[in-house]
């Protein structure tokens, strides 16, 4: 029964591979507009952050088993920062966006509609450097998309996969299984995504040419152009994203 439920739970399986992260300190004021009601802003040695990330959405299946056809392998980037909820004593870690960019207009419709993300399409493209599906050492990675320019995140892999270190910043940005986002009404959806910690990989040489203003808005103009604090690799795993629900 309990796994029946589980598997009922689950709105969207798929792959997360190869994901790039860039992290800049922020201040939280700039954030604080974006936040859905009921949470609240987390921070790492008091310290807020938001991410540019890319990777790849690899073996999508609604429900659980449903592929959309064109649909199943694709890129994402999107800006992102922490949350918290507490709920009866536990704390729920999450992240909300800013923006996610895909080159699939049913995916954005479908996150829109469904969970209130803030999705959009644009055309899309990859750069890889794999050797035996994984990362390759001295690899480069890049994600972009166009919107009447071509944006870009890529660096160099620069180390062996590892599990971050206890309390670190890399662990801090991983570590964080909700999603929060407003629907349409106005309220507050929260969602679990399921995964196995994953191993990091150190990172060079990032560059971000990001039409930024564009992309996200002049707020975030002075910490997307300050120098990251952080750039690393994720290997990635398995993922599920389970039914949303309003708090």
């Amino acid at each position: 029964m309990g796994q029946e439920k589980k598997r009922n739970s689950a709105f969207l399986t798929a792959e997360w591979r190869h994901l790039l992260l860039i992290n800049y300190e922020v201040n939280p004021e700039i954030l604080k507009p974006h936040i859905p009601a009921g949470v609240e802003l987390d921070s790492h040695n008091g310290q807020h952050y938001v991410s540019l990330v890319g990777f790849m959405f690899l073996g999508t299946k609604l429900l659980g088993k449903l592929p959309i056809p064109f649909h199943r392998n694709f890129e994402e980037i999107n800006l992102r920062y922490y949350v918290r909820r507490k709920v009866d004593g536990e704390v729920r870690r999450g992240v909300c966006f800013i923006k996610e960019i895909v080159p699939r207009a049913a995916i954005a419709y479908v996150a829109r509609e469904i969970y209130g993300e803030r999705y959009v399409c644009h055309p899309m493209e990859h750069i890889l450097d794999l050797q035996n599906s994984s990362l390759r050492l001295n690899g480069r990675v890049a994600y972009s998309w166009t919107d009447q320019r071509k944006n870009l995140l890529g660096a160099t892999c620069a180390g062996s996969p590892a599990y971050p270190i206890q309390d670190s910043t890399e662990q801090f940005i991983i570590e964080h299984y909700y999603g929060y986002s407003k629907s349409k009404q106005g309220k507050t959806v929260e969602y679990k995504v399921e995964h196995p910690e994953w191993r990091v990989l150190q990172a060079r040489d990032p560059r971000v040419d990001v039409d930024i203003e564009r992309a996200y808005g002049k707020e975030f103009l002075e910490p997307l152009t300050a120098k990251p604090s952080s750039v690393f690799f994720a290997e990635g795993s398995n993922i599920i994203v389970n039914k949303g629900s309003e708090i």
